[in-house]
């Protein structure tokens, strides 16, 4: 059982409890009837319609409606009110009112006016015992027959007053919680979309290093080929002509996805992308900041891999570590990289405390969810892969693993998707 359904606050809201405090009314009921021999037909005949309703209260409130009119005419009939019967009537008053099945005003009107006419009830059936004179409304002292109205009517009001101020807490309390999920689902579309600004510049940088390569190669090919043909020498000119158009269209790409400087028209600088190689100076950096990391590869690494999937590798390896620095400070990492034919996985685990119950996915600080991880998926789902994380084991630690096809992503690269 969760620690939260162990407040007391928590029970209330439990799809037992209607049930629950059903049952021990009507064994209260019950007790009461025995204990005092109680033996009146109308007594008997409406105690069941107050207690029994109450059990699908939560399922049908407006059934309040009954039980609130039985509770005010079992008492017109046993004036000795009956505590089942006081506190079912509470119940009934407190169901209609938490579930707005009339307004507040309206049924606290028509409850206190079911109590004065009770009150009238008793007082003309003689209930006052005025030394065998009959009860006359208007003489000295006759405004106190009306207490039992009086109290009667305090009682409803607080009941009424008392639910719907519950009630306008629990909405407040839900709309905080609607607004700060919408909140969340803000900042993740936020950071999924920064992310995908971020691969998209990262791939351009990739594609028009390669396009250009291909502009200058094509350029040159009319010089430095001899004994082209004037149909050759056209057809490299459009292929080098292409090949910059291509380039131009990335770049203006680019300065629209970038999220950090929008509107800007100025055409994002072309650098080297890291690739596999680059790990180890990666690792090397991580264990200068005073971390502890090793790597393991197995398998024969392949002779040509897609620029895309060695940086989103190089990328995940990059987040992994933060992540550790961050969340499990001197924390050993194990990154173990395996290549095979038809995809390349990637395993990185830790030794840290590993997410919390109920945490987020490293622990209390990210209970509201990290935006690290949901890139590294991103990445991975832009090559037609996929990546899980959570818990290492029972003993602790962080599991990262991620399964990223190599002939899927290289065929994607080479018609052209990355664009």
């Amino acid at each position: 059982m969760r620690q939260s359904s162990l407040r007391p606050t928590a029970w209330p809201r439990s799809p037992r409890y209607p049930y629950v405090s059903g049952v021990l009314l009507v064994l209260l009921a019950a007790a009461e009837v025995l204990h005092s021999r109680i033996s009146s037909t109308t007594v008997l005949a409406t105690l069941p319609f107050v207690v029994l309703p109450l059990l699908w209260r939560r399922r049908e409130p407006r059934i309040g409606c009954l039980v609130v009119p039985a509770a005010l005419l079992n008492f017109l009939f046993r004036p000795e009110l009956l505590m089942t019967v006081a506190v079912a009537g509470v119940m009934g008053l407190y169901t209609l009112a938490r579930h707005r099945v009339l307004h507040p005003a309206l049924l606290s009107a028509a409850a206190i006016t079911g109590s004065v006419l009770v009150n009238l009830g008793h007082v003309a059936t003689g209930v006052y015992d005025l030394g065998g004179r009959a009860p006359a409304v208007g003489a000295d002292g006759s405004l106190s027959y009306f207490t039992e109205s009086f109290v009667l009517a305090v009682g409803v009001v607080a009941t009424v007053g008392v639910a719907d101020a519950t009630r306008s807490r629990e909405e407040s309390r839900q709309a905080r919680e609607a607004a700060q999920r919408e909140l969340i689902a803000m900042e993740r579309r936020h950071a999924a979309a920064q992310e995908r600004a971020a691969i998209a510049r990262e791939l351009h940088d990739i594609v028009a290093h390669s396009v250009s390569v291909i502009a200058v190669q094509a350029e040159s090919a009319t010089y430095t080929t001899p004994d082209l043909s004037p149909p050759a020498r056209d057809g490299f000119q459009q292929i080098a002509s292409s090949a910059r158009s291509a380039l131009t269209e990335l770049r203006r790409l680019l300065s629209v996805l970038r999220a950090d400087e929008a509107g800007a028209e100025e055409a994002a600088p072309v650098v080297p992308q890291p690739t596999l190689d680059s790990l180890g100076a990666l690792l090397e950096a991580h264990r200068s900041g005073g971390g502890e990391v090793i790597l393991h590869t197995a398998g024969t690494r392949p002779a040509a891999l897609p620029p895309s999937l060695e940086l989103t590798v190089y990328r995940i390896v990059q987040e992994a570590l933060t992540n550790a620095r961050r969340h499990a400070p001197g924390a050993a990492v194990d990154v173990r990289l395996t290549y095979e034919e038809d995809e390349v996985r990637l395993r990185i685990t830790d030794d840290g405390p590993g997410p919390g119950p109920g945490a987020g996915p490293r622990g209390p600080q990210h209970s509201s969810g990290g935006h690290g991880l949901s890139g590294m998926r991103e990445r991975a789902s832009l090559l037609g892969g996929r990546l899980t994380c959570g818990a290492a084991g029972p003993g602790g630690g962080f599991l990262i693993e991620a399964e990223l096809p190599v002939r899927a992503v290289a065929k994607s690269f080479a018609e052209g998707v990355y664009e």
